[in-house]
């Protein structure tokens, strides 16, 4: 049998046909192959660019770093730290609180005083976890707030927790009229920022409250193992029941803070790369005041 031989036509029409197939089966799995795009896109890591309105506010963590170390020490303009201090003192107590009683303790009473610190006193629970719940929690939770600084709407919803946990502070704390005052001064200062250009000041007090809640852990350490040597810090007690000196431990729940706060900021760049007026028209939907 003779072999076929294409004619020029024939040759012409193969080249089509294929065109012809692939072109189709693009168009059957266009869609396929953008999910799959839109996956791995997703998938990929996103970049930590910092926008210029993440610049102002990494400014402003370094400014509130250095007032809160100068104000945290000058005798008489200290008391003006007063109500965080009471504040981040209440956290670092909750963190013991919840800590005992998801280990199978119980709280039997909190107090708190800006002067002397706060104390807990549980019964039961695990104490390897209980004593430095107060400081990893007191920073973890300033961590969670310079990420919520980071946004208008974010701090809204940070204030409304921030304000409910100055008010429980007070059926705890010292009943001074300096507490009682600066307590609802703060809380005043809160409700004040809402109603101030869509509440975007709220988020420097939210990051100042968050700064100072992440130093503090770092401070307090410092300042009971170093400065005073407080023979009952939390430190100290976890040494002797569990080993090593109260200032290595102390050290270890340093670095652990900073990284917590450090964690914070870098959420916060992720999360909320908005601008000013992107964050301000999200404001105006959000409880808009």
């Amino acid at each position: 049998m003779a072999p076929i031989i294409p004619t020029s036509s024939s040759r012409h029409e193969i080249p089509r046909a294929v065109f012809a197939l692939a072109r189709r089966a693009v168009i059957v799995a266009g869609p396929d192959i953008a999910r799959r795009s839109a996956r791995n896109a997703l998938l990929q890591p996103r970049s930590l660019s910092v926008n210029s309105t993440q610049k102002v506010t990494l400014g402003v963590i370094v400014g509130y770093t250095v007032a809160i170390a100068l104000l945290w020490n000058l005798p008489y303009v200290r008391w003006s730290l007063w109500p965080f201090k009471m504040l981040v003192i209440a956290f670092h107590e909750f963190g013991h609180a919840i800590t005992a009683c998801c280990t199978g303790g119980r709280v039997k009473s909190i107090s708190l005083d800006p002067r002397e610190g706060g104390v807990t006193h549980m019964q039961g629970g695990i104490s390897a976890l209980t004593l430095p719940a107060g400081y990893l929690g007191s920073s973890l939770i300033g961590a969670l707030l310079i990420m919520c600084g980071f946004n208008i709407v974010a701090s809204k919803i940070a204030s409304i927790v921030l304000g409910v946990c100055f008010l429980l502070t007070l059926w705890w704390a010292r009943r001074d009229w300096l507490t009682i005052g600066t307590i609802l001064a703060a809380v005043g200062l809160i409700i004040a920022c809402w109603f101030i250009k869509h509440a975007e000041p709220l988020r420097f007090v939210v990051l100042f409250i968050g700064v100072m809640s992440s130093l503090y852990s770092v401070w307090d350490i410092c300042d009971d193992l170093i400065l005073r040597k407080v023979n009952e810090s939390d430190a100290s007690v976890f040494a002797k029941r569990y080993g090593g000196s109260s200032q290595c431990w102390g050290v270890i729940w340093s670095i652990i803070s900073l990284f917590f706060m450090v964690g914070g900021i870098l959420a916060g760049i992720a999360a909320f790369p908005e601008d000013w007026a992107e964050q301000e028209d999200d404001s105006k939907k959000f409880i808009p005041t």
